[in-house]
């Protein structure tokens, strides 16, 4: 198992960044636009094409992220009968819930590569003044379903050893929908530095004796 945790925690460190990679150029293409707006409202210019190759990098971009949701559980779930569940029932159907989105990713991916390679044999162009070879963005958009179909081969492989040596935990623990407390958590995650420190200057003594002089 430790050999399976250091690539859990290498994929993890890859899925970041990818992630991170992922926003700087969503963030190029909206400082793009916003560049273009800019232009055409003051000045009656335009940059051609910056609507195109944001909607190349969305897609593309969108595909890199799918690992990053998995690997940190940010993927949507229907758990309203999950969390009611033993928690041996619950690591069996995360385990199929993986396996089935294997099954379907890999149909997907199968697919993508077959319209990139398709592209490319035929130096298929888009169809606008940039002319952009379509085998460029199809192919950043087939990369990033194939590592998530890698992730989703190792979390199935990793999932199934745990509930074969009855780790429930584990598989919860890295596959598992999040429990509310979790979420809450998540989503709060950083707020309890400021609340620390709220905390710390009001029992501080200088706040007492702020408090005192008032008084």
């Amino acid at each position: 198992m430790h050999t399976l945790d250091s690539i859990h925690r290498f994929l993890k460190h890859v899925a970041n960044w990818a992630v991170w990679a992922s926003g700087m150029a969503l963030l190029l293409c909206a400082i793009m636009v916003t560049i273009d707006v800019f232009f055409r409202k003051f000045f009656s210019m335009t940059m051609s094409g910056s609507d195109e190759i944001s909607g190349y990098v969305f897609a593309a971009t969108t595909t890199w992220a799918y690992s990053y949701c998995l690997l940190n559980r940010s993927n949507v779930r229907i758990d309203v009968l999950y969390n009611f569940l033993p928690i041996r029932i619950r690591a069996i159907l995360d385990c199929v819930g993986i396996a089935l989105l294997l099954f379907y990713m890999s149909y997907l991916t199968t697919k993508a590569f077959g319209v990139f390679w398709t592209s490319w044999q035929g130096n298929s162009v888009s169809n606008t003044t940039l002319l952009t070879p379509l085998w460029i963005p199809q192919l950043m958009w087939f990369l990033g379903l194939l590592l998530f179909v890698f992730t989703l081969s190792f979390m199935l492989l990793y999932t199934l050893i745990a509930l074969i040596r009855g780790d429930n935990n584990l598989v919860q623990r890295i596959a598992g929908a999040m429990s509310a407390q979790e979420e809450i958590d998540q989503e709060t995650h950083g707020l309890d530095v400021v609340t620390q420190s709220v905390a710390t200057q009001s029992n501080s003594p200088n706040m007492g004796h702020h408090g005192n002089r008032n008084n």
